[in-house]
């Protein structure tokens, strides 16, 4: 990323951050793209397993102190851990205040959350597993995994249409899954590809 000037959005379960302190600040100071820091839940709690209102509110609000206490900015956007709400998960993120949210697929451009069918302000970036390295990665590297020319062309061809259509193209990655050399090289190989295409605006959630 830093590399190719390009910024992106990282969000970083409240605890990690806690016990690697140094990371969001070398984020921060990694690039002049400016990369943003979003609530990722305080511990990658599954949101429906707590199954409980106070508890969920508690560890939200622990999540966002520590996240704005270290990054020196209170987060305005949330991805829920495992991409899974709870009931009360929209309610409170729409009272949190929070700009947008990035965990559900209910299509492949941005819309408007509603809550009990009203409108609440929020904005959904939606995500999708065809464009998230998990279900490429998450398993263990005993060449069951498909191969990387195999992922880049699925992540190329989701981008060539979004291009067409002139809509949004998000990536999920995850540091533990993409974050080897080769992987890396791919990410970068379809980031240069990306960029040679006219009119492309890359940026954070927020922006």
């Amino acid at each position: 990323l830093e590399r190719q000037q390009v910024p992106a959005s990282f969000f970083i379960p409240a605890v990690s951050a806690l016990l690697h302190p140094e990371m969001v600040k070398q984020i921060q100071s990694a690039s002049a793209a400016d990369h943003e820091i979003g609530v990722h839940g305080w511990i990658h709690e599954r949101l429906p397993v707590v199954n409980d209102e106070k508890e969920e509110q508690r560890l939200l609000d622990q999540s966002i102190e520590a996240l704005t206490r270290l990054a020196g900015k209170r987060p305005v956007g949330y991805r829920a851990p495992s991409w899974k709400f709870s009931g009360w998960t929209m309610g409170q993120v729409k009272a949190a205040g929070f700009l947008y949210d990035s965990s559900l697929m209910a299509s492949d451009d941005a819309y408007e959350l509603l809550l009990d069918g009203a409108p609440t302000g929020v904005v959904e970036l939606p995500i999708e597993r065809i464009l998230d390295d998990f279900p490429y990665f998450g398993g263990n590297a005993d060449g069951s995994n498909p191969s990387l020319d195999d992922v880049y062309e699925v992540f190329q061809a989701e981008f060539d249409v979004a291009y067409e259509e002139g809509g949004l193209y998000l990536l999920t990655m995850h540091p533990h899954l993409m974050g080897h050399r080769s992987r890396a090289a791919m990410l970068e190989r379809l980031v240069a590809y990306i960029k040679r295409k006219p009119g492309v605006w890359f940026a954070t959630h927020e922006q």
